[in-house]
Formats: C-alpha cells, sequence, structure tokens
C-alpha cells in the first residue's frame, strides 16, 4: 500500500476497515473531558464495555444462587471454563482439550516447568532469550535452583550479535545445536517484551525438537496478537496472559497450552489439587490424584469465576471479528502506516531522531513497535502524554507504541504523528 501522510488518507482507510464498528466496543481512557489515543494495549489492553455487565451477572448468580451457583443457573461455575476453552483455542491454534484458562502467567510457567523441565544427567541446562521479561527470568533462575544447580552453569542466553538489536533465527538454532546434549528445555517469549520481535516458533520448536529436548513458550505478547499454531507447530507447552492484546483486565486470568501428546504420559511430574483430578469422580473425595483429561488436569485450585468472566467477555468480542486472521490482517496494516509516519516525523524533523529497533518484516513483528529516541526521550514521552497520546515507557530508552487492531484506527496513527512531530519540534528546540 502508498501510504500517505495525511488525516484524509487515514479516515479513508478507516472507512474501509470492515472491523471499525469493533472500537465502539471499548472504554477510552479520558481525562479532563478528553479521550487518550490509546497504544498501550500491549501492556493493558482497554476495557470492553460489555465487562460490567458480565461481572454484574456473576455477582447476581452469586447473590441469588449462593453455593449453588456451581450447578445452577445459566453459566454453572463448575463448567464455566469450558467455554472458556472453545474461544482460547483458535486464538493459540489448538483444539479445547489442549488449553485452559487457570491461575495468573508466572504460577502457570512454573507448574508448567515443574512437569516440562526434567533434567537428567548432563541434560539439564534451559536455553532462553537474553533480555527476556524479568518474571521469566526470575522463574528459571528459581527453578534451576531448585533442582540444585546454579543458575550461571544451568541457563544459556542467546543475545543478538554485537551491533544489532535483534536475534536471528540461525543463530538461535545454532546455539540450540552447539549445547544440544546438554539442553533439557528450549523456553522463549514468543514476542520480546522490549524489541517486539516475533521469534520463528516453528524453527526454534523443531530445533529443540531435534536435539531431543522439550520446548515451551511465553506468549504473553502474541496470544491475541499474531496467530500461533501451538499444536500444529508442535509445541510441548505454552502459557500466557490475557490481560494485554486480550482485555480480560488487570491481573486477569492466565491460559495454558499442553499438547495432547503428553496426555497420556505418566512419567511427568505435576504439582496437583483437587480441580486437576478426575472430573466425574471429584466429588467422591478419594486419595490418590487421577488427573482429569486434557489440559484441564494440570489445574489445581477452583474456578476464578470473576476474573474468567471478564476475559470471556473479550473472548466473545474475538469471536464476532473473526478471531485472529482478520485482526491479524488489519494489524500489518495499521503497524505499518505507524512506521511509515514515524518515518515521515524523522523526515520533517531533518534527522533521525526516532529509531525503530522492532524488525521491519511484518512476519518477524506484531502490532508493537519499539522505537528509540536519539536525544531526550523520556521528555518525548511525557511530551505524547500531555497531548493525550498514551504509549508506553521501558528503560532505558525505548517508547512502545502499540496499535491494537480491535479498537486503533488509521486515524489515531496520522494523530500520534502529528503530536510526535509538534512534541519533538518543541523539546529540541528548547
Amino acid at each position: 500500500m502508498n501510504f500517505e501522510n495525511n488525516l484524509t488518507f487515514a479516515k479513508a482507510q478507516d472507512e474501509a476497515d470492515i472491523l471499525k464498528d469493533f472500537r465502539n466496543q471499548f472504554l477510552f481512557p479520558n481525562q479532563n473531558g478528553k479521550e487518550f489515543i490509546y497504544l498501550c494495549g500491549n501492556s493493558l489492553g482497554l476495557q470492553p464495555k460489555v465487562s460490567s455487565e458480565v461481572l454484574k451477572r456473576q455477582l447476581d448468580n452469586w447473590a441469588n444462587h449462593a453455593v449453588e451457583g456451581w450447578f445452577e443457573g445459566k453459566e454453572p461455575w463448575m463448567f464455566y471454563h469450558k467455554e472458556l476453552k472453545k474461544l482460547m483455542a483458535p486464538i493459540v491454534g489448538a483444539s479445547p482439550r489442549e488449553v485452559c484458562p487457570m491461575n495468573t502467567l508466572t504460577v502457570n510457567l512454573h507448574l508448567l516447568m515443574v512437569s516440562f523441565y526434567q533434567p537428567k544427567g548432563k541434560r539439564f541446562k534451559i536455553i532462553m532469550e537474553g533480555g527476556a521479561f524479568p518474571s521469566d527470568q526470575y522463574a528459571i533462575e528459581s527453578q534451576v535452583r531448585f533442582h540444585g544447580f546454579a543458575p550461571k552453569e544451568a541457563i544459556i542466553e542467546v543475545f543478538p550479535i554485537e551491533g544489532e538489536e535483534t536475534l536471528r533465527t540461525e543463530d538461535i538454532v545454532a546455539k540450540i545445536e552447539e549445547n544440544g546434549d546438554e539442553i533439557a528445555l528450549v523456553l522463549f517469549g514468543g514476542i520480546n517484551y522490549y524489541t517486539g520481535q516475533w521469534y520463528d516458533m516453528e524453527a526454534i520448536t523443531k530445533a529443540g525438537h531435534k536435539i531431543g529436548a522439550m520446548v515451551g513458550w511465553d506468549l504473553a505478547h502474541a496470544a491475541g496478537n499474531v496467530p500461533v499454531k501451538l499444536h500444529d507447530w508442535d509445541v510441548d507447552f505454552a502459557c500466557w496472559c490475557s490481560y494485554k492484546y486480550q482485555n480480560s483486565g488487570p491481573g486477569g486470568i492466565s491460559g495454558i497450552f499442553v499438547h495432547e501428546k503428553h496426555f497420556s504420559n505418566t512419567k511427568l511430574n505435576r504439582f496437583a489439587g483437587w480441580w486437576g483430578y478426575q472430573e466425574n469422580q471429584r466429588f467422591k473425595m478419594e486419595k490418590g490424584f487421577v488427573p482429569e483429561a486434557g489440559a484441564d488436569g494440570w489445574q489445581i485450585s477452583c474456578t476464578q469465576v470473576m476474573p474468567m468472566a471478564l476475559y470471556h467477555a473479550s473472548l466473545q468480542i474475538f469471536e464476532q471479528a473473526g478471531f485472529i486472521e482478520p485482526l491479524r490482517n488489519k494489524s500489518i496494516s495499521l503497524t505499518n502506516y505507524l512506521e511509515f509516519i514515524i518515518n515521515e516525523v524523522n523526515k520533517e524533523l531533518g534527522f533521525e531522531q526516532y529509531k525503530i529497533i522492532t524488525p521491519k518484516n511484518p512476519k518477524d513483528r506484531g502490532a508493537q513497535l519499539s522505537i528509540i529516541a536519539k536525544d531526550k526521550g523520556k521528555e518525548v514521552f511525557d511530551g505524547l502524554f500531555e497531548n493525550y497520546i498514551l504509549g508506553d515507557w521501558r528503560e532505558p530508552d525505548v517508547i512502545r507504541l502499540s496499535a491494537v487492531p480491535l479498537y486503533n484506527s488509521f486515524e489515531d496513527i496520522y494523530l500520534t504523528g502529528e503530536a510526535l512531530l509538534k512534541v519533538s519540534q518543541k523539546i529540541l528546540n528548547a
């Protein structure tokens, strides 16, 4: 597409957008009677307008049925998670049996590592991307310590080559092959939170399996953002939060994926709880854990009804939109337009004040662009906020902007560029 840096072009693109009306299903932050342009869905998604209604429905169930709500009413809590599974599965390329909503992201990461990180002999190492989100780093460090290893000895981090901001797939694969007989687990983030790079999940999974390791993914920045095919790519396990691109609210419930090939593997360790016990025998209250079939067997505690209700509200919007493919098509166009507009700002300024470190090829990125300002980056970010543009600042020097296809528009992008130019000229000329 030949982009144009003007409002008429942006409005014309919005008018032709088949998803344009979904914007009206969300609430935008508002201060002093003015609505923000919200480009921070990579950190916390907007609230669906229907959220209050679905939450009230469950509160009413609690009020009207009390404990009988587990089995009575329109949406009995005992089986409520199954409604979500049907809608979660298409978002991550899985069958409903392979996914389950439960807990929060890092809790699930730990639970899944109990099963899929089983060091033995010289095969005890975990390989991950350097600069992963800190919570992943802490989880992995504590897991290897739990097994009696020092993190420096047991964790292999892959960093970009000198002078580059992102990782090359061939370098990741080479590192896996180089340490093949020592690696027990390959564990990467699907999209790096800082750079916005979407890793070649299929190629990395294949490389991990080739050397005999388990392969897992943290999809915090990928689920609901880019098309993933966890089942077809033969991924062993994955987990994700739902409050970013999937709009389930702050601290919203997490989801897990376990490939069906592992369902009958009795050698996998797992931490057990009553809610993961075989469903049709659960109320016999017998000793000896017998897991429910599928990903549900990794559950520990009972259904978190209120967080699930908020997640359910957003998942139904994804269903209305046709799940990932239509959203991805719009996302590519929006992100490409954002890249174009930032480059236009640089042209107007006469130099490269803003360097995009996210990969240029759409197949290597999702909705997020990570931008380094050559000068006064934090002042620029604050200036955008003062002009009702809400993105995300990450130390030491990155502004993250994410145009989410469910609720962002081409006009949002154009007006962001307009504000960025005005703020830049004011700050850099001060």
